[in-house]
C-alpha cells in the first residue's frame, strides 16, 4: 500500500470504532465477504474508508455497541483532560498522590456503573443504588480531605462534563440517530444526578451529625 493511500484505508480497530462493533464481528463479516478487506504484507487487515462509511449508513449502532463506543471515547477524553486539570485546578491541588489515586479509582468505578446502565434497555434500580453508594463514598472521602461541598461538587462536575461532552461528540464520529443520542444523554444524566444528590446528602448528614455533637 502506498503511503499516499493510507488515509483512504482504516485499520481494524479504526473501522470497528466507526461501526461500533467488536473486532471479532468485523473479522467475521470480512471472512464471509460481506465487506472487502485488504491484507497487508505484514498480515494486518485494512478496510477502505468508503466501504466502512457505506456499511455504517446501513448499520446503526446497537445499544451495547453505542455504550462501548461512548466508553472508549469518554475514557480517553477523561485521561487527557485530567492531565490538564492537574496543572490548573485548585481542588485537585489539595490532594496528595494517594488521594488523587483514590479519586481516580472512584471515577473509574462510576464510569463502570454508567457503562452498564446505558447498556441496558430499561432502568436498573440496582445500578442506581450502586451509583448512590459511590456518591456517598465520594462525599465521605471529600470530607476527609477537608473539601467544602462546593469544591467536592466542582470535582464531580468536571467528571460529569467530560462524560456528557464525549456523548455529545459521538454523532461527529459514528452513525447515530438523534433519538439514540438523546437516550444516551438522558441515561448518563440519570446516573450522574443520583451521584450528585448522594454527595449533597452525604454532606448534609455530616453537618447534621456535627451539629448534634456540638462540633
Amino acid at each position: 500500500m502506498k503511503k499516499s493511500d493510507k488515509a483512504a484505508y482504516l485499520s481494524l480497530s479504526e473501522a470497528c470504532e466507526l461501526l461500533g462493533v467488536h473486532a471479532t464481528t468485523l473479522r467475521r463479516w470480512a471472512d464471509a465477504g460481506a465487506i472487502p478487506v485488504y491484507i497487508t504484507p505484514g498480515g494486518h487487515r485494512r478496510f477502505a474508508r468508503s466501504d466502512i462509511y457505506a456499511l455504517a449508513d446501513h448499520q446503526p449502532l446497537t445499544v451495547q455497541a453505542l455504550a462501548r463506543t461512548w466508553a472508549s471515547r469518554a475514557l480517553a477524553q477523561t485521561r487527557t483532560e485530567l492531565k490538564q486539570v492537574e496543572q490548573t485546578s485548585d481542588w485537585l491541588a489539595q490532594l496528595d498522590d494517594q488521594d488523587r489515586a483514590n479519586w481516580r479509582k472512584v471515577s473509574m468505578q462510576l464510569m463502570g456503573v454508567v457503562l452498564r446502565y446505558i447498556s441496558k434497555p430499561d432502568d436498573d434500580e440496582t445500578l442506581l443504588e450502586e451509583a448512590r453508594a459511590i456518591g456517598t463514598n465520594y462525599a465521605h472521602q471529600a470530607q476527609s480531605y477537608g473539601m467544602s461541598l462546593t469544591t467536592a461538587l466542582e470535582a464531580a462536575l468536571f467528571f460529569r462534563d467530560t462524560l456528557i461532552d464525549a456523548a455529545m461528540a459521538l454523532p461527529d464520529h459514528v452513525k447515530l440517530e438523534t433519538e439514540a443520542n438523546a437516550r444516551l444523554l438522558r441515561r448518563i444524566s440519570r446516573v450522574l444526578n443520583v451521584v450528585h444528590l448522594a454527595v449533597a446528602a452525604g454532606y448534609e448528614r455530616y453537618h447534621q451529625t456535627s451539629t448534634a455533637q456540638g462540633l
